[in-house]
Formats: C-alpha cells, structure tokens, sequence
C-alpha cells in the first residue's frame, strides 16, 4: 500500500471518532444547558417565594399599625395590636399572590397559610414555567418560604389613678340659673410603650407614633438566626 493510500485510509478511520466526539461535546453542551435552565427555573421558584412571603407578612404590618392608631387613645385597646395579633390574613395572601405573579410564579393550593405563635406567613409557589428537563417537560419549580412578622414593641398600661376625695355638693342654684358645666379633664400623656430601647411618650393632642418598621421586624425564618 503506498503512502498515499495508506494516509486515506487513516484519514477514513479516524472520521466516525471525530464526528462521535463533536456529537459527545454537543450532547455535554445540551445536558449542561438544559441543567443550567432548569436550576434558574428553581431559583426564580424560589424568589418568587421570597417575595411572596414577605409582601404578605408586610401587609399584615401594615394593617397593625393602621388598626392601632384607631384606637391610639385607648390604652387598653393597645395589647393585640402591639403583639401583631389583629390583622386580616386574606389580604395579606392577596399580596402574596399578587407578588408571586410578578416574579413568574403562582400560589400552589393551600399556598398561602397565615400561622401563629410566631405570626407568620407560610407561602409556597409554582413556577409559570416548566423546569425543562427532558424527563420532566411538564413540571414546575416548586419553593417555599416563610416570613415571620416579629413584635419590637413592649406595653405596660398605666396604673389606674386613685380614686379622688370627693367634693361636697355645690350648692342648689337659684330658680332659673343653668348649673356650670365641669370642665373635662385634660387628657394625659400615654406612657409604658417601649420599642427596642427607646421609651415612647404618646401625646394625645398630637400623637407622634413608631412606624410600622419601629413596631415589627418582617424577615424569612432563617436570616439573622
């Protein structure tokens, strides 16, 4: 065989490898692909519950503190409020939900679950889009969160004022004259609310109150333990 032939025939054997090592790197490339799609699916999944959990747990703060300013001048009125017990847990799904929407993703059934002790909000959510993955083209991501709604704040009520000596009677006023009205007691300052280490004076007259921040800390279970 001369050298020529020889240099074709080798040429010849050495194609089928060439072509199973460029189909090899091509189907390497495709597994890496649809991998990598399918880990941004799950963690879009899972931003999406970040996000819902937290829009609700903060809707639900929200709602706390707008309930406690409508009932500012009654102390007594103060203590569920203060710890974040008094809220309406459906409005806070519907910003879960809506939140989810905006990062690609759906409440799952039963996805929104408000809790107590802590309060919390429990969420879970499915991807719009499939994972990807041939032997999985119709699933979804699926994730879950959960975003704890934390009470800052401390009440103490005020001690009930001792009761004051009565005076004696005014005497009887004259035929025709209108007895003087009493004048109302000035109301007083509210004391006993502390937040974190900052002692709160409430003034009824012209109330300055913690924000929403001030009174609760909203986080996902898991940071910052």
């Amino acid at each position: 065989m001369t050298g020529a032939s020889r240099r074709r025939g080798d040429a010849g054997q050495a194609f089928p490898v060439y072509i199973a090592a460029v189909g090899g790197l091509l189907f390497l490339a495709f597994v890496y692909f649809v991998v990598g799609q399918a880990a941004a699916t799950r963690n879009g999944a899972q931003t999406a519950a970040d996000a819902a959990a937290l829009a609700a747990a903060d809707d639900a703060r929200d709602q706390l503190r707008r309930g406690w300013i409508e009932v500012i001048l009654d102390p007594e009125a103060w203590d569920a409020f203060v710890r974040g017990e008094v809220y309406d847990p459906s409005s806070g799904c519907q910003e879960a939900a809506s939140f989810a929407a905006k990062n690609g993703a759906t409440l799952s059934r039963d996805g929104c679950v408000p809790l107590s002790d802590p309060q919390a909000f429990s969420v879970t959510v499915e991807s719009q889009e499939t994972v990807g993955l041939p032997v999985a083209e119709a699933q979804h991501a699926v994730a879950s969160a959960t975003a704890l709604i934390e009470p800052k704040c401390s009440f103490t009520p005020p001690e009930e004022p001792a009761p004051e000596e009565t005076e004696p009677e005014p005497d009887p006023t004259e035929p025709g004259e209108e007895p003087e009205p009493e004048p109302e007691p000035e109301p007083e300052p509210i004391t006993g609310l502390t937040c974190g280490e900052k002692d709160w004076t409430i003034d009824p007259d012209d109330p300055v109150l913690p924000s929403a921040a001030e009174l609760f800390t909203v986080r996902l279970a898991g940071d910052d333990e």
